[in-house]
């Protein structure tokens, strides 16, 4: 039997805990699930990509099945082929998100037919979750402990720290 892999794209800058509860709930469903860690090139990214995948390596090792890398200047599709993925794991937080993913969706299957985009809901008290936010509420000294795993907390202090040094 073929294993199940699936990849899990996006910026994740920072990981939080509403993609750490997607992973969760991914690594379920998958034999194995990779954390592709993308450059959104119409943002500044606040961290680079080796220090994210340490963030999400860190946040995510009880979890034996899932692994990050960086995915290069490729599309999802052809990264998920590459690894032999057949599913490109989506989080979808609200309807904006959904009719944003099922456009990519579509475009995906245009590009590669046999690999299948699964859309898993956000968990409820994730829902309102977004990296931007985060950056914005740590970046002014707000509390942000419950919102992404204690290590990204860690580094988000401390990167902000260093700015305002």
């Amino acid at each position: 039997m073929t294993a199940r892999i699936a990849i899990f794209p996006g910026s994740f800058d920072p990981f939080t805990n509403g993609h750490l509860e997607t992973v969760r709930r991914a690594s379920k469903l998958f034999d194995e699930v990779i954390i592709a860690v993308m450059t959104n090139t119409s943002k500044q990214p606040l961290f680079q990509p080796a220090e994210k995948l340490a963030l999400i390596a860190t946040a995510t090792n009880s979890l034996p099945n899932v692994r990050a890398m960086v995915q290069s200047d490729e599309l999802a599709v052809d990264f998920a082929h590459n690894l032999g993925a057949k599913f490109i794991l989506r989080g979808i937080r609200n309807v904006k998100d959904f009719e944003y993913e099922r456009d990519i969706a579509e475009m995906n299957l245009v590009q590669a037919d046999e690999i299948q985009t699964v859309f898993l809901l956000a968990a409820k008290r994730y829902a309102f979750l977004s990296s931007s936010l985060i950056k914005e509420v740590a970046k002014f000294g707000g509390d942000i402990s419950t919102l992404v795993p204690a290590n990204v907390a860690a580094a988000l202090q401390e990167r902000f720290s260093q700015e305002e040094g």
